[in-house]
């Protein structure tokens, strides 16, 4: 099994994660703050933090998921997405481990199979963690 990817410092409430989507586009922050807030809800295990520019959620100091802006689109991503059950196909990407879901302010998602993935995401991590611990 490959290890989980973590990272230090991530905390119940990082005021950086706020300051990160405020100064988003306002159309492009508005996605990425309203699926950052999904991964927050996911539990009350979960932690975040800015690593490599983007908001990340963590349990612990493993990383399940991140949002990321770009000029047209957000990204909702999944350090372990290859793992993901996906039926609907709307992951991307092709690497061993990541996937991500592109979203677009003109686009509507699939709203029930994003929240499922990053749901699952979670449970994931959670897993790997207990099998560690």
């Amino acid at each position: 099994m490959d290890p989980l990817f973590t990272v230090n410092g991530a905390v119940r409430y990082d005021p950086a994660v706020d300051l990160w989507l405020d100064t988003r586009a306002p159309a492009l922050g508005s996605l990425a703050r309203q699926w950052f807030a999904v991964m927050r809800g996911c539990g009350d295990d979960v932690l975040a933090l800015i690593h490599d520019g983007c908001p990340v959620a963590c349990i612990d100091d493993a990383a399940f998921a991140y949002v990321n802006a770009f000029n047209a689109h957000v990204n909702v991503g999944f350090f372990r997405g290859a793992e993901l059950a996906d039926p609907t196909g709307i992951l991307l990407g092709t690497g061993r481990q990541m996937r991500h879901v592109k979203l677009k302010p003109t686009e509507s998602p699939d709203t029930a199979a994003l929240t499922r993935l990053i749901a699952e995401a979670y449970t994931n991590i959670k897993a790997h963690l207990a099998v560690e611990r």
